[in-house]
């Protein structure tokens, strides 16, 4: 591999991505932007509150969802 060349093998994932995420309850306490997406590009961390297993990032308005 040349030193040009990047490996995507621990590629992170795009932050603020999606409007909806689902999550599990390994998530938490969830922040958003969460583990593996990347930061450079995104607005502060920030925790979000799961009020009837749901919450919404004050931020960039991405909505989650505790799945069962």
């Amino acid at each position: 591999m040349s030193d040009k060349q990047v490996s995507n093998t621990n590629a992170e994932k795009p932050a603020n991505a999606q409007q909806r995420y689902e999550i599990t309850k390994d998530d938490l306490p969830l922040h958003c932007p969460m583990e593996g997406m990347t930061l450079w590009n995104s607005h502060p961390r920030v925790y979000i509150p799961m009020d009837d297993g749901r919450g919404k990032c004050p931020y960039c308005g991405a909505e989650y969802v505790l799945q069962d």
